[in-house]
């Protein structure tokens, strides 16, 4: 766990950090950004996840490379970390759909694996930015919990 700073997440990676650091990863497209907090710890993780489901892979080298996988392997760190697992709660951005005509849908399935497994684990989504036709940069900031989402020409938010 990191104390101090920004920490930064690359794909197929994840951070966990508690209150005042904020964790950051960017060329979210069908990639997906997911962020655990528990708000009474002021302890957030966040994950960057590429493919949807671990089962498509024969080898299970990095587990944070898939949606699926990648969202047990956050909620456990995070619990190590001093959170409380009852009290977790998630936001998920990216999913997007880049390329026209692409038969594999990866951001609609992260999208759907995303939630599938955050439903089966009792961890309510609280906010989302998902789909279109874009890439986003996110901030998530363990102090208040809030994901700032950057974009390019449509501007940025705060979920």
């Amino acid at each position: 766990m990191i104390d101090s700073g920004i920490v930064m997440v690359g794909i197929g990676d994840c951070a966990i950090a508690r209150s005042p650091v904020k964790i950051k990863t960017s060329g979210l497209g069908s990639c997906l950004g997911i962020t655990l907090y528990d708000r009474q710890e002021k302890i957030g993780g966040l994950l960057h996840t590429m493919l949807p489901n671990m089962k498509e892979k024969r080898t299970a080298d990095n587990p944070a490379k898939f949606t699926d996988a990648g969202i047990l392997y956050l909620v456990d760190e995070i619990i190590n970390s001093g959170a409380s697992g009852k009290k977790l709660e998630a936001k998920i951005v990216g999913g997007a759909s880049m390329f026209e005509n692409s038969h594999m849908n990866i951001g609609s399935r992260n999208i759907t694996s995303a939630r599938e497994t955050l439903k089966k684990l009792g961890i309510p989504i609280r906010a989302e930015d998902t789909g279109k036709n874009y890439g986003r940069t996110i901030v998530f900031d363990t102090l208040t919990g809030e994901l700032l989402i950057k974009t390019v020409l449509r501007g940025d938010k705060i979920i």
